[in-house]
């Protein structure tokens, strides 16, 4: 993959062409790189059985069409000095989203925001360092957000992220 591509991550949503079905290679190439972002591209033609350069151009042409968002690690929050984690749901102004999803996108250790149906409008994931850093984020950072009605806090006793090899 050419090192720009990576860095660059992909498209704006509205400048995505439209979105084309994937085969079974396409799958199997999602599948590696979910399990291991950094398997190489001779790795992955060799895993299912194509040329590198038709690995390399499938790789590409899932990156500009925004099926493959970016590439990462998996983080064990705990041993990286982020113990605490909790989901925050939150109650909003009606047609706030945009703006509060900015304002979110901004605070520490938010890992996850989704805008959702049901008794509440957000939901919030946060890893922090501690408790006294959570209720900072919530008593300070969350409910100075004018847009933020109510939240309700959701301490995380354990967590696992699912492996997608585990199917």
């Amino acid at each position: 993959m050419a090192p720009e591509q990576m860095a660059e991550g992909p498209p704006d949503r509205a400048a995505l062409p439209p979105a084309r079905p994937l085969d079974a290679i396409d799958q199997d190439i999602l599948q590696i790189l979910q399990a291991d972002g950094r398997a190489s591209i001779r790795a992955v033609a060799e895993r299912v059985h194509v040329s590198r350069a038709n690995a390399y151009a499938r790789i590409n042409r899932l990156i500009e069409d925004g099926v493959i968002r970016g590439f990462g690690a998996r983080v064990d929050h705990e041993r990286a000095g982020q113990g605490t984690s909790a989901y925050i749901t939150l109650k909003i102004v009606q047609n706030s989203w945009r703006t509060v999803r900015e304002q979110l996108r901004q605070l520490p250790g938010a890992s996850h925001i989704a805008l959702v149906g049901g008794d509440f409008d957000v939901l919030l994931l946060v890893h922090t360092s501690d408790n006294r850093a959570l209720r900072e984020l919530v008593l300070t950072r969350l409910q100075a957000i004018p847009e933020v009605l109510s939240t309700r806090t959701l301490l995380v006793f354990e967590e696992e992220d699912l492996d997608p090899d585990d199917d």
